[in-house]
């Protein structure tokens, strides 16, 4: 069927198929048009313009949208949506003064999530991430990426893995999976980060990759979590298998992750809440695309990624809101974007330009997501009445989004 969109008072994102990522001054520009149309056909967009040229023969069903502006869904690259039960104790003990560390250290953290999540069920998981995901898309999330690693065994690894494949199945949004394996080392290996990496690679690894469970591969490479070693040891394993490397790093400390995972090819690193120039000239090298975790920053009182400096030296940036219960118990891109903005000194174009077109990227998505398109996914939101899409991340504490399509079909919350 085809439906018509008319009386668009600002279609945001209009872009041809060769935007595949954008660098530097580039994010400076949002391309739009005003008193548009758009055409949507079994899903896809098959036509957008000015209303003057409109033709409303062309569709079975119109729907005007007058006083709204349209623009493609955000794409969160990176999330650990799948997660047993909550951590608003540790909320608590950050506000009576512990730190991240200190709070890891007395058994919390990563560990107390990965403890809770062995002893629940799947279906109370899978039924505990639905609503967590039917909340986002409302939001006006249209693809989103999830991670396992709240498991840290065989068994519960693969029990998130199986949880994702049926959000997946059950839900329109886009969904990629991440096998994070190396979120953490298990209490029992304490003393033995060596044997938790092989039985990663050795044993859950392969287990994961017969069952097709993953597209993406990730580890926390970090003091006190995993090193560059371990790193490089887990994506040649990984590359072995297909699974394309996503990781972790510079989130406190700077250790060499970054030049490490542009020499593996990675997709994407994220967090970069601390930077160097050394690795910054990695990333002029590369197809990497650095993203930011603006949320993560928010909650926890760490610094935020220095995103003027990244996009002033000529690179890209994605965002994205590391949705997780303990550091970022947030899916909501809306907010993660007008952080980026009020915190990281992003323009609202550079904002939604990091939150769309370079977060498809970020995801593999480039060629079906991220801007209206010709041939691209009906994935698109419209937004209340509102003076400017400025407005959007100025008004923040607000939900300013009236209507959200995925496959060019209207999203209602079960």
């Amino acid at each position: 069927m085809k439906t018509l969109f008319i009386n668009i008072k600002g279609l945001l994102q209009v872009r041809d198929a060769k935007t595949t990522m954008l660098k530097g001054s580039e994010m400076r520009i949002l391309p739009r048009l005003e008193d548009a149309f758009l055409l949507v056909e079994d899903g896809i967009i098959t036509d957008f313009g000015e209303m003057r040229y409109v033709n409303t023969d062309a569709a079975q069903k119109v729907v005007d949208l007058e006083g709204s502006y349209v623009l493609p869904t955000w794409i969160d690259s990176h999330t650990h949506l799948v997660y047993a039960g909550n951590r608003e104790q540790e909320f608590v003990d950050r506000i009576n003064g512990l730190t991240y560390a200190e709070i890891a250290q007395k058994g919390g953290g990563i560990l107390n999530s990965a403890q809770r999540l062995q002893q629940t069920s799947e279906e109370t998981l899978y039924r505990e991430s639905e609503k967590r995901l039917q909340q986002v898309i409302a939001q006006g999330t249209g693809a989103i990426e999830i991670k396992s690693g709240y498991g840290l065994t065989m068994e519960a690894e693969l029990k998130m893995l199986r949880v994702i494949k049926r959000l997946k199945e059950h839900y329109p949004i886009t969904v990629k999976a991440t096998f994070l394996g190396a979120h953490a080392v298990p209490a029992e290996y304490k003393e033995n980060r060596e044997g938790y990496m092989d039985l990663v690679i050795d044993e859950i690894l392969p287990a994961v990759a017969k069952e097709g469970l993953a597209e993406y591969i990730d580890i926390f490479c970090e003091e006190g979590y995993f090193t560059v070693h371990d790193m490089e040891r887990l994506l040649v394993a990984a590359k072995a298998y297909g699974l394309i490397p996503k990781v972790h790093v510079n989130q406190f400390h700077i250790i060499g992750g970054v030049p490490a995972a542009v020499k593996h090819g990675a997709l994407s690193v994220d967090h970069l809440e601390v930077i160097e120039n050394e690795d910054i000239e990695a990333l002029k090298q590369s197809n990497t695309m650095p993203v930011a975790l603006p949320l993560c920053s928010f909650f926890i009182s760490i610094p935020y990624t220095p995103a003027r400096k990244l996009i002033d030296a000529g690179l890209p940036l994605a965002l994205a809101t590391d949705y997780n219960p303990g550091t970022a118990p947030s899916g909501n891109m809306n907010l993660a974007v007008a952080t980026a903005c009020i915190k990281m000194k992003m323009t609202p174009e550079e904002a939604i330009n990091a939150a769309t077109v370079n977060a498809a990227y970020a995801m593999g998505l480039s060629a079906t997501h991220g801007s209206i398109t010709k041939g691209k996914k009906a994935n698109f939101m419209v937004t209340k009445e509102v003076p400017s899409y400025a407005y959007l991340p100025y008004d923040f504490g607000n939900n300013n989004i009236d209507a959200v399509y995925l496959n060019g079909e209207p999203f209602k919350m079960s």
